[in-house]
């Protein structure tokens, strides 16, 4: 059950934030939106700025020490909002569960840069690190939302070109489904606090222009998950894209992949962003650590 802080977020949200998600209809808008109370709200310091095979992006360190092992996150944004600033404290919570040090990448976003570009860069920045002699035995790929489902096109496209794969792929509530059919779209469409089913919509047409939304490397709940590494897969019940999860989960077991699916009663759409003000958010992000350091 939610904890009575998960409870009160949620209503704050749903009254706060709920709407105004991409009803300006202007991308520079909402960028600039999510970037000023992102702003507010980080107290991590900026990581370190690099750039791995051509993707831009900051490395961030753990505080407990990273154990040899390295994680590339891939942040969340409907494959168009979104940035290292959004996410930072999120990473640096994970970074530290992990023991990790972690690239968070800055992908390049829709609609300048429709798919496959995100994952294009996504794969580019794993083959940086392979290339600056990462060891994929100690690496995993991470992302939440839009993230969480590029992780695995991600991870399918580099077994694809026959890449070495990394140890594991961790998901936080993934949106793997850009056809937005599923029945939790609908079903969820009200008790979701954050996301409504049209806003994801338009990000779908931002990022898709005009493709197929059942591309495997758009849609990975459409891919062959054959061969992939271990996958965690976590997700709230009070979610749009509490379906995305679930299929994905099914999808992956289906081709054989260890998928652990952890569905997290009452919690909405990537909750280990409020984790300085949830435990629901914090203990998510220790199980995350938990399992990379299992991996690796």
């Amino acid at each position: 059950m939610a904890s009575r802080r998960s409870k009160c977020l949620a209503w704050v949200t749903r009254r706060t934030m709920k709407n105004k998600l991409g009803a300006s209809g202007s991308v520079a808008k909402e960028r600039e939106s999510l970037e000023k109370m992102s702003g507010l709200m980080s107290r991590r310091s900026p990581g370190q700025p690099a750039t791995l095979n051509g993707v831009s992006g900051e490395w961030v360190f753990p505080e407990t020490g990273d154990g040899g092992r390295t994680l590339l996150y891939l942040h969340g944004g409907g494959y168009a909002l979104g940035s290292p600033l959004s996410h930072r404290d999120m990473v640096g919570g994970i970074a530290d569960a992990a023991h990790a040090r972690v690239f968070l990448a800055d992908y390049r976003l829709a609609p300048e840069h429709p798919f496959p570009a995100a994952v294009d860069d996504a794969v580019a920045a794993y083959e940086g690190l392979l290339e600056a002699g990462v060891d994929p035995a100690k690496l995993c790929i991470a992302g939440d939302s839009a993230g969480g489902g590029l992780t695995v096109a991600t991870l399918v496209a580099l077994r694809d070109r026959k890449l070495p794969l990394p140890a594991a792929g961790i998901c936080i509530s993934p949106w793997a489904d850009l056809t937005c059919s599923s029945g939790s779209m609908t079903s969820m469409a009200e008790a979701d606090p954050m996301l409504r089913p049209d806003a994801l919509r338009w990000m779908a047409g931002l990022y898709l222009n005009g493709q197929d939304p059942k591309s495997p490397l758009a849609s990975p709940v459409y891919a062959d998950l054959k061969g992939l590494p271990p996958l965690l897969i976590q997700v709230g019940t009070e979610e749009a894209l509490y379906d995305d999860a679930i299929t994905l989960s099914r999808v992956a077991r289906d081709a054989g992949v260890d998928a652990t699916l952890e569905v997290w009663e009452g919690m909405m759409h990537v909750w280990h962003l409020m984790a300085k003000l949830v435990p629901e958010g914090r203990q998510a992000i220790q199980v995350i650590g938990a399992f990379v350091v299992a991996k690796t």
